[in-house]
């Protein structure tokens, strides 16, 4: 496969056509509003059921919750903690889903670590055990083999070191090793969700923002041209997140934010395996040391509620990166600095809150259950939920688009219909392209590879392992349309200062027609 199927293709010539589309179109049957992991799942489970579909998304895909996930994809282990058998299955089956069918390509088995300290007594090993072993369960239920996603065992001392070289021996008496899955990038599988939907016949129209939403549609604004549009819809959906009840004032949001650090892997010895450390106090928190494909380690992350207006890219503190490197230094044989830390990142959780007349307690005691709400208006809004859940949260809200507005539409599909570049494994072994891009493209990579047109300057890494070839895709078939989009979300070289000022001439470059 040396080019990609032209309908998947997203770029700044399909977005001018689309808008006139869309101009000429009388009414569309669902108008989704919000370019993230919602978002673009709603549109591709609406566009595949044969349904008449637009996104519009005010910035970018991926430019707000999707971005700043943990890009793990969760088997739903925490939530069994808490006596949440329901969502916790739920994440286990969807989990399946993304690793066997829908994008076995962006989502693989990340080997998860409790190291087993003296801070760790045997009360609370046996307490984790048994969770691990439920998780197991989950995991057999749900259908997921063990050759997918191994079974959990207890592993020794040396073994522990092993995974983790970074690790304090002292008091080490061995680890329990867990399975879950995780993402090469969730903004990835976010650009995925858009391209499979555009090839589905769905509209996906970046800088064009929702200033107005009502039963019968909407009024956009073209960020690029400052004009107007009129889009009368049949459904209207909001899955802007976090920002919902900007343009649904009934909803009621308790975001909560996620901070993660970024260090560079040689500092944690180069892990084989995420760290599961117990935050001390605490019966069902966790800091995660997640080590990454392009040579960092994530540390994350906090649940803290959010204080005021949700921004647009929202600032880690410095209390949470104080609390994350304490959390994580105090498993290492040495402490983490603040001088480790090369970039950090935070998320908003768009949670949705207690009803009135409840005690609000802490926003990491919220459900992470999704719901799907109609206003008095008309408009259908979902929040909550999480990124491992997407699909599902499509499902539902695009079931009640079709009941709310009798759509003529066939039931729901996705849960078999693979992304972009998506294979079984055996497939992806046979793609002839470097492994590091099969995991980014799955089958799309020699496609990336050709890019390049024979000049091997543009098969360089400009920073991060990123080559100006991989840029050149996302102008020309992703919907990057500067070099924001280009470093900060088609790749994640922009969450290092230093490397986003040493790749911002080739994305310039890329950018050029």
């Amino acid at each position: 496969m040396n080019r990609p199927a032209e309908a998947s293709s997203l770029n700044a010539a399909r977005r001018a056509r689309d808008l006139d589309d869309v101009r000429r179109t009388a009414v569309v049957d669902v108008l989704v509003v919000g370019g993230g992991v919602t978002g673009t799942g709603i549109a591709l489970d609406a566009a595949s059921r044969g349904l008449h579909v637009l996104l519009a998304e005010q910035r970018d895909l991926a430019f707000g919750t999707s971005r700043w996930s943990s890009k793990l994809v969760h088997g739903g282990l925490r939530y069994l903690a808490g006596g949440q058998l329901g969502i916790a299955y739920e994440s286990a089956r969807e989990r399946h889903v993304l690793l066997t069918r829908t994008a076995p390509h962006l989502v693989r088995a990340l080997p998860m670590l409790l190291p087993l300290h003296p801070g760790v007594t045997r009360a609370q090993a046996a307490l984790t055990r048994s969770g691990f072993l439920l998780g197991d369960a989950l995991r057999r239920a749900a259908g997921t083999p063990g050759s997918v996603l191994p079974a959990t065992r207890r592993v020794s001392r040396d073994r522990a070191l092993e995974l983790a070289p970074a690790l304090r021996p002292d008091g080490l008496r061995g680890g329990q090793l867990s399975h879950d899955g995780q993402l090469v990038d969730d903004a990835r599988l976010v650009v995925a969700l858009a391209r499979t939907a555009a090839a589905h016949g769905a509209r996906v129209v970046t800088r064009c923002a929702a200033e107005e939403l009502h039963r019968e549609g909407a009024v956009l604004r073209d960020d690029v041209t400052g004009t107007r549009l009129d889009v009368r819809a049949r459904a209207v959906v909001n899955a802007t997140g976090v920002w919902a009840d900007r343009l649904v004032p009934g909803v009621r949001l308790r975001p909560s934010r996620g901070t993660h650090l970024v260090l560079p892997a040689a500092r944690l010895g180069h892990p084989r395996a995420a760290l599961t450390l117990p935050v001390p106090g605490e019966r069902n928190r966790f800091v995660l040391v997640l080590p990454q494909a392009d040579g960092r380690v994530y540390v994350g992350l906090t649940d803290e509620p959010l204080d005021g207006p949700a921004p647009d890219v929202p600032a880690p503190p410095e209390s949470d990166i104080a609390f994350l490197l304490d959390v994580a230094g105090s498993a290492l044989a040495t402490p983490l600095r603040r001088t480790d830390v090369i970039g950090a990142f935070a998320g908003l959780r768009p949670l949705l809150d207690a009803a009135p007349g409840h005690a609000p307690g802490r926003s990491a005691d919220l459900s992470r259950r999704h719901a799907v709400l109609t206003s008095p208006e008309g408009v259908i809004t979902v929040v909550g939920g999480k990124l491992t859940t997407y699909r599902r949260m499509a499902e539902d809200a695009v079931d009640t688009a079709c009941a709310n507005a009798a759509l003529a539409a066939g039931p729901c599909r996705t849960r078999n219909l693979p992304l972009v570049g998506a294979a079984a494994p055996a497939a992806l072994a046979r793609v002839r392209a470097p492994a590091r891009l099969v995991a980014r493209y799955g089958t799309e990579a020699p496609a990336v590879l050709a890019e390049a047109g024979g000049d091997p300057a543009l098969l360089a890494p400009v920073a991060a392992g990123v080559t100006g070839a991989e840029l050149r895709w996302a102008v020309r078939h992703e919907g990057a349309l500067d070099d924001a989009d280009l470093l900060e979300r088609r790749t994640r070289i922009g969450l290092v200062p230093g490397d986003r000022a040493a790749a911002l001439a080739a994305a310039r470059r890329a950018l050029l027609p």
